[in-house]
């Protein structure tokens, strides 16, 4: 679904069901024989209680019983059988909904992730569109076929005798407007209501996954305070959300009375004056209460349904919200070591806050460049350039001589592979975890991989191999080792230009020379960009990029600099200051 289409229950149907054609076919006949059945039975009740005061037979009596029991039955084994699919319906479309929403989210600029946490996202995909699926699964079987329902009955009571049927015409009808109108007052105040809980939700998400430093840290009276300050915010909203849909239940009430009133004067009136029997006037009290019984089913759903439209709005709101990054028209980048060149680039995560400042130079193919200076002049932030996570405001990035935004975002990651310190691992097998879950990829490739930096005895020290689970964010792993990891991924992904941005920073030295010798291999025709804090790992890089508050220092090649006094990154080795770097 495209961010620019109207979001409503219609193009919700349209969109969600149509494929699902034949279920929602076979959920539809099951919906009628129901109402059919619903509708036959008070009829035979009619006959039998016309039967039994004018003295007809027990043999008539008991077959009418039976039929009444029997069709009972029936009925309720297709209710079984209609709730059955309309909840398969259901959950086939609200999934296919979510798959949307995930998808559409992950297409989103980092921009847009840094300005929603974790758990308000999940809120907004889970919850919503759980929400719509309960009404996706009740509301054919209950707000289509009860209004068929009604429709049924009515005609019946007209048949019956058309004063009847007039009056409980009027009456259906303006219980239904009313009901109508009244549903809609509570949507903004459900809307506010899902809103507050997807914040609460993100606050959680947050504290929960830093609990250790938390605790470490003494903040446990700080995070409840918070969570109940939240809570006292969410009071106030939540009740005026549920006291605007009991004012729905409010108004069935008066409803009941005014019905149930009606049914008895009519029969009343009409038995004395002989004009019916007194089948029909149990039939008049019966039909006046199956009216009742789908009127408050279609309450209930009117009720859902005010929850529903507060999540369709903000679905409609996340689908509209467009990626500033656009996919480039294709052209292909070359194979092998990639040439990097910036010119002029100017870029901030707030135009008005530049964070690089006209950043340029040529990075030749096969070469290998290091980036140092201190936290914050902008190091990481280049290298996001590099993989259009971001777009400049000014300048151009060019890889293999083609602008960056020319190229399939996927192609152009495709031809990047960046290690940073903080290693993202999931709860799968190590060979997922290694290949991204890419089953393409075949075994040998992996321990090839695995074998070139030397990871092959922890390897064989797992009680599966290639299939053993990893926790949840590397749980059970060394740091070292989920570092190495990371760089069997980029091994495995084979790209032309390899971005480590403070790749050894967490890595003890015995591992750290471990990896050494596979980090030549890895960088070995191919170009590199090494972002450092310790000057020891500048000892391969072909040339020097010095960044200070987001504008370049110093660029050149390191042997000229590191034999040119006068350079900043001569200074550096001299006095040893590592700490500049940080």
């Amino acid at each position: 679904m495209s961010g620019s289409q109207k979001l409503t229950l219609r193009t919700l149907f349209m969109t969600y069901l149509r494929s699902q054609w034949r279920r929602v076919t076979l959920m539809t006949l099951l919906l009628l024989s129901s109402i059919a059945l619903q509708l036959i039975n008070p009829q035979i009740l009619g006959y039998f209680v016309n039967t039994f005061t004018a003295g007809g037979s027990q043999t008539t009596l008991m077959l009418t019983g039976g039929a009444f029991i029997a069709i009972a039955f029936a009925n309720q084994g297709i209710a079984v059988l209609a709730t059955y699919y309309s909840e398969n319906v259901a959950w086939t479309a609200t999934n296919q909904l979510r798959i949307d929403l995930v998808t559409h989210c992950l297409g989103l600029d980092m921009a847009f992730h840094k300005a929603h946490t974790a758990g308000e996202l999940i809120e907004r995909i889970d919850g919503d569109v759980n929400t719509l699926s309960r009404f996706f699964s009740q509301a054919i079987i209950y707000l289509l076929g009860n209004t068929l329902l009604i429709v049924g009955v009515l005609v019946l009571l007209f048949l019956a005798d058309w004063r009847i049927g007039l009056t409980m015409l009027i009456f259906a009808s303006i219980a239904l407007l009313i009901l109508t109108r009244i549903s809609t007052i509570a949507v903004p105040f459900w809307e506010q209501n899902r809103q507050q809980f997807a914040e609460t939700m993100g606050f959680l998400g947050e504290q929960l996954a830093g609990t250790e430093d938390v605790r470490a840290n003494g903040a446990t009276g700080y995070v409840m305070t918070r969570y109940y300050q939240i809570m006292r915010r969410s009071l106030p909203i939540s009740r005026r959300a549920s006291l605007a849909g009991y004012s729905m239940w409010m108004s069935i009430l008066g409803v009941f009375a005014v019905g149930n009133a009606l049914a008895f004067a009519l029969g009343a009136a009409l038995w004395s004056s002989h004009a019916i029997s007194i089948g029909t006037v149990y039939l008049i009290f019966y039909y006046t209460n199956l009216i009742m019984q789908p009127m408050e089913q279609i309450r209930t759903q009117l009720q859902e349904l005010q929850q529903a439209g507060a999540g369709i709005e903000r679905i409609q709101r996340l689908f509209a919200i467009e990626p500033t990054i656009h996919d480039g028209r294709g052209t292909p980048l070359p194979a092998g070591a990639l040439d990097v060149d910036f010119a002029h680039v100017t870029f901030g995560y707030h135009a008005d806050a530049p964070v690089l400042n006209n950043i340029t130079f040529t990075l030749p193919a096969g070469q290998v460049l290091g980036i140092v200076g201190r936290t914050g002049s902008g190091k990481t932030t280049l290298a996001r350039l590099l993989l259009r996570l971001y777009d400049v405001q000014m300048g151009e990035i060019r890889l293999g001589n083609i602008p960056v935004q020319d190229m399939h975002l996927r192609t152009l990651r495709q031809h990047i592979g960046m290690v940073t310190q903080d290693v993202q691992l999931f709860h799968a097998s190590v060979r997922d975890n290694l290949t991204f879950f890419n089953r393409a990829i075949p075994d040998e490739r992996i321990l090839q991989a695995i074998d070139d930096l030397g990871m092959t005895p922890w390897l064989k020290s797992l009680s599966a191999g290639l299939d053993t689970e990893l926790g949840s964010d590397g749980e059970g792993l060394s740091a070292g080792e989920a570092q190495l990891l990371a760089f069997t991924r980029v091994f495995l992904a084979n790209p032309g230009l390899v971005i480590l941005d403070e790749a050894s920073s967490r890595l003890d030295p015995a591992t750290e020379q471990l990896i050494e010798q596979a980090v030549s291999k890895l960088l070995a025709g191919r170009t590199g960009i090494i972002i450092a804090h310790r000057l020891a790992t500048l000892q391969r890089v072909d040339a020097i990029l010095a960044l200070q508050d987001g504008r370049m220092l110093e660029y050149g090649l390191r042997a000229a600099l590191v034999n040119d006094p006068t350079s900043h990154f001569y200074s550096l080795l001299q006095t040893g200051r590592e700490e500049i770097l940080a």
